[in-house]
């Protein structure tokens, strides 16, 4: 349980908080709870926390399962104002002086402590330098990883050898050039930085660099497209990876001469990476698995080279020497997206408490179409609608409101019975539509702010309805951008709003004439000319 005060009598202020305890505390009898005792924050000058009789009444009351003291920790928010202002182009200063003002947002990971932000644009390559000078700039890792040990310095290289020429007696080449364990010989290996491919995909990095470190290898060099771009930490072992493009050139320099050499180099922080943000490789694809009719993923958002608080690593072999364990680590995945998911949501809320939803934009820092870790263009299946985007949130123009109902009806239209639909809603009086399970296609009418059409025969219609939160006497035009081979048409194609809480409906009629078989992508684009509302869609033609 949390709170804001702001400012005023202390006492009265403990007064009406411990009339606010009394009166909450017996009507908590949906479960138990475990209350912290203190909460501070610096807005407007005043810091606030339960008092001794506040957390006595806590204690007493059988729904607390415990009240126990908690210290006060520092905050640390940077990078997450970088993200906000390198994807909105507005000054984090003036941000901070907006939305969110009065707002904290506090994230609790079942696992380990958690606070994060987003390095956004930015990564911590390794480079590597080759025997004849050339230097080649690797991926993503922790910016203290890749320190030369003492006796490795910038100014002295190793042998460098590919992993297959090292391998033991009776190893096929494919497993020691893969760093397969128990595949190099150390005698070949030893005092060498190893060059390591990545076609086996059931071995992990750090699999391999195990094996590499065991051998005695000095270093090892990872050619691997899809991994390049994510963090790896290998403590202190000189690790180097790089994508199928830099590893060709290494493998080329090692069949050019007949004594190789390199020397892996301290990585540095690169600021302002272009083009970013990319889907990364391991993100989850569309289209969903229990039904193609909604469209998956909803957005993306930043989850790629997080910063995290992490559990210190007590394996001292992979801490540099003379250095404590860090406790902090750079993650990747949903769990670090999740608390900027979460941010962005508080952040819109603090701004309008009524609304839920977020924006996303398919642009990237170049202002190009977004892209995979591959840089090919990204699909609405790679990217859903875009990369959130909570400022655009502030002042969208419309909404599309998913009611209550809507899901419901999702039900109904998947195959649960009514009795089913209740229990889960709480409504005793609801009933599913006449033989709703037996139109499965009517999914895509959920008035979702995306379409999708899991099979396109000939012809499909859906609606939406929107609703107005911005200026009165507003009108929005559309604007299609349809795939070959599908028509579009959207009906009626101008919109007007005489006030602010509006709503107005219209429908899109898909039809498929000669399109090619399989998943095509699109967008319509309402605009008003201040605001530009995209609603993507994905059809399957077949």
């Amino acid at each position: 349980m949390g709170g804001v005060l702001e400012g005023g009598d202390q006492e009265a202020s403990q007064a009406s908080h411990l009339q606010m305890l009394s009166s909450v505390l017996p009507s908590a009898e949906k479960g138990r709870v475990s209350l912290v005792q203190s909460y501070h924050h610096a807005f407007k000058g005043f810091s606030a926390m339960l008092t001794e009789e506040e957390a006595a009444l806590l204690s007493d009351n059988k729904e607390v399962v415990s009240v126990f003291r908690d210290r006060t920790l520092q905050l640390h928010t940077t990078r997450s104002w970088d993200f906000l202002e390198a994807e909105s182009g507005v000054g984090a200063e003036r941000l901070q002086h907006k939305a969110s003002n009065d707002v904290i947002i506090g994230i609790i990971d079942t696992e380990r402590a958690l606070f994060s932000w987003k390095e956004y644009g930015r990564n911590h390559p390794a480079s590597v330098t080759l025997g004849w000078g050339r230097s080649l700039r690797g991926g993503k890792a922790p910016a203290w990883k890749q320190l030369t040990s003492k006796d490795q310095t910038a100014t002295e290289s190793y042998s460098l050898m590919f992993a297959g020429d090292a391998a033991a007696e009776y190893t096929p080449v494919s497993e020691a050039s893969n760093c397969y364990p128990g595949s190099i010989d150390e005698r070949k290996a030893s005092g060498k930085i190893l060059v390591c491919v990545d076609t086996d995909p059931t071995l992990t990095r750090r699999v391999k660099k195990s094996v590499a470190e065991g051998a005695g290898a000095k270093g090892l060099i990872l050619i691997d497209e899809e991994e390049k771009g994510v963090p790896f930490d290998s403590g202190s072992f000189p690790f180097a990876e790089v994508g199928s493009d830099v590893g060709l050139q290494i493998l080329k320099y090692l069949n050019s001469t007949k004594k190789p050499s390199a020397v892996i180099l301290p990585s540095e922080e690169a600021k302002e990476i272009r083009p970013a943000p990319v889907v990364a490789y391991f993100s989850s694809r569309g289209p969903g698995g229990l039904t193609e009719a909604i469209l998956k993923p909803d957005v993306m958002a930043p989850g790629v080279s997080i910063v995290a608080a992490s559990i210190p690593i007590s394996d001292t072999g992979t801490i540099p020497t003379g250095r404590e364990p860090s406790k902090f680590a750079i993650k990747s995945g949903t769990s670090m997206a999740c608390p900027h998911v979460a941010g962005a949501g508080a952040f819109v809320k603090s701004a309008h408490p009524r609304c839920s939803s977020t924006s996303a934009t398919v642009t990237n820092n170049l202002g190009r179409p977004l892209t995979n870790h591959k840089l090919a263009s990204a699909s609405f299946h790679d990217m859903g609608s875009g990369e959130m985007s909570p400022l655009r949130a502030l002042s969208p123009g419309l909404v599309f409101d998913t009611a209550i109902d809507d899901y419901l009806l999702f039900l109904c239209r998947y195959g649960y019975k009514d009795q089913a639909v209740r229990s889960i809603s709480g409504r005793s009086n609801f009933s599913c539509p006449y033989n709703a399970a037996a139109s499965p296609d009517l999914i895509s009418d959920i008035n979702y702010p995306s379409i999708s059409i899991a099979k396109l025969e000939r012809k499909q219609t859906v609606s939406r309805t929107v609703t107005n939160v911005g200026p009165p006497n507003a009108t929005y035009t559309a604007a299609v951008d349809a795939p070959a081979g599908i028509t579009v048409q959207v009906s009626p194609a101008r919109l007007s709003f005489s006030r602010r809480g509006a709503k107005a409906s219209y429908a899109v009629a898909f039809e498929a004439r000669g399109a090619s078989k399989g998943y095509g992508y699109g967008s319509i684009t309402w605009s008003d000319g201040a605001h530009a509302i995209h609603s993507v869609f994905a059809v399957n033609c077949v």
